[in-house]
């Protein structure tokens, strides 16, 4: 899909009444138990930090977790995920033009603690948080898990949570003056509850954690994660965003960068392709999981940095094709 075809797709389903609304958050006092949440990837040495302009005022920030998308306009301020406390602090403080003012909207593409736990210090400087609806259960779930297991110095307890206020089904977007941004919810893929961002004007595209740039990525079945979904996701994302947009990874190989094109999106899904028929292939041959899952890398995705995720990554994939409906 071309940039006009994009817009104006866009413009129709805003105009069709999909748009955000804002709810409370569902919190069960005994939600049902679920496994611990996956690791999240190796983050960038303590301490580096660093703004990088993309273009028409739009720009990415690294620091300790996943990228944060900001864009920093004459007629309004907006942030895509908040990494931890500590480098949200940093992003609000270096953010390009913002002075006193208030940051219009932040962005969650996803619940996990490396793309929320900077919320805290973004509530008391924003007007809002937006993520799919989905996101809030979920992010509070991780949280349970995480208190549970006592992980020390954890800096995903429930008591540190701050929510998104807004949420949204399948598509919500916003006029923001100079730009617009806008998210949709292409199904369970990472999660069950990933969104992509776009910059329209300015071209620029958040995948969140959909694509991990060479990287063995995190899937966290617990969530709802759906390897063969993931697929699926990435094909609508080629066909629904344009192919001359800047695209941001939430994480990605030092070699290959956290920003590409939307080719490496392809990439991630003849990944996940070749993983699921590779797994498909030995269940068929009777092998066990405990033998599928020993595999120490596979052919063709030699140049994947985090090998230590592949196992896991194995074992997702054998236990959703084995899963009974």
């Amino acid at each position: 899909m071309n940039r006009r075809d994009f817009l104006r797709n866009a413009s129709m389903l805003a105009a069709a009444g999909l748009v955000a609304r804002s709810s409370l958050l569902g919190q069960s006092s005994n939600p049902a138990a679920a496994p611990a949440a996956p690791a999240t990837p190796a983050a960038p040495a303590a301490g580096f930090t660093a703004f990088r302009p993309l273009r028409r005022n739009v720009g990415v920030f690294t620091g300790r977790g996943g990228t944060i998308a900001w864009l920093a306009g004459k007629d309004a301020l907006a942030v895509v995920d908040t990494q931890f406390p500590d480098t949200a602090a940093l992003c609000i403080a270096g953010l390009p033009g913002r002075g006193d003012r208030q940051i219009d909207v932040v962005l969650n593409t996803h619940h996990h603690a490396d793309h929320t736990g900077g919320n805290r210090a973004f509530k008391a400087v924003s007007r809002t948080i937006v993520a799919h609806k989905n996101v809030p259960k979920l992010q509070f779930e991780a949280a349970q898990r995480a208190e549970k297991d006592q992980k020390a110095g954890s800096t995903n307890r429930l008591e540190q949570q701050v929510y998104a206020d807004t949420t949204f089904g399948d598509f919500w977007r916003r006029d923001l003056g100079d730009e617009v941004v806008s998210a949709q919810y292409h199904g369970a893929a990472h999660t069950s509850g990933d969104a992509i961002v776009m910059f329209e004007k300015a071209n620029v595209v958040h995948m969140g954690d959909l694509v991990f740039n060479r990287m063995y990525p995190v899937i966290d079945p617990a969530a709802g994660a759906s390897a063969r979904h993931w697929i699926t996701v990435l094909e609508e994302a080629v066909r629904t965003y344009p192919a001359d947009a800047i695209y941001v990874f939430g994480h990605g190989n030092a070699k290959f960068d956290i920003v590409g094109k939307r080719d490496d999106l392809l990439v991630m899904r003849d990944y996940w392709t070749a993983v699921l028929a590779h797994v498909e292939k030995e269940i068929a041959a009777g092998k066990s999981r405990a033998d599928i899952i020993a595999l120490p890398a596979l052919p063709g995705f030699t140049d994947f940095d985090g090998a230590r995720r592949f196992g896991t990554n194995l074992a997702a994939a054998y236990d959703e094709l084995t899963k009974k409906s």
